[in-house]
């Protein structure tokens, strides 16, 4: 391989791993402060992501993995320093949803089945990152953006008043 061909080799890859980019730069101070920020995230996102595992209706084991895997991934391929990731209630819903098209709630092919739709999920995100098309998301509004979480919080909030009141 030639100098130009190798210089092009690991211009391609740190594009697509942001990590080589400032791991170079990775200090102890900023390894402190990410680990109290760690600390203090998995302390939120343990019963965040047990209460998103039973929302889906999923063991809340598969919870706590579906919560790590996506903050170490983005920590090797995310480009922003500033982006929360984590579970979100709108996604688990979705899931719960489409998973309960295909089986019944609680089953081991529920369970195949948000699985197989994560997965694809996650393939289709990998290939839109490599095609670069974030920029599809400015078309979608403010209103309608606000007016999609608006109602998947009124829908949340709908479901847990029968098992808050015992019904």
């Amino acid at each position: 391989m030639s100098r130009a061909e190798g210089t092009t080799a690991a211009a391609l890859l740190r594009r697509y791993l942001p990590i080589l980019k400032w791991g170079r730069e990775y200090s102890r101070q900023a390894l402190t402060g990410d680990l109290v920020a760690a600390a203090i995230v998995s302390i939120m996102l343990i019963p965040q992501s047990l209460a998103y595992a039973l929302l889906v209706g999923v063991p809340p084991q598969v919870g706590l993995y579906a919560s790590m895997a996506p903050l170490v991934l983005y920590a090797v391929f995310g480009t922003s320093r500033a982006l929360a990731v984590g579970p979100v209630a709108v996604a688990s819903l979705m899931t719960a949803a489409a998973a309960g098209q295909v089986a019944t709630q609680g089953t081991p092919e529920f369970l195949g089945a948000a699985i197989v739709l994560s997965t694809v999920a996650g393939v289709l995100l990998i290939v839109m990152g490599v095609l670069r098309l974030g920029f599809l998301a400015n078309f979608l509004s403010h209103p309608v953006v606000s007016g999609f979480i608006t109602a998947a919080a009124v829908q949340i909030a709908a479901g847990q008043v029968g098992p808050l009141l015992g019904v």
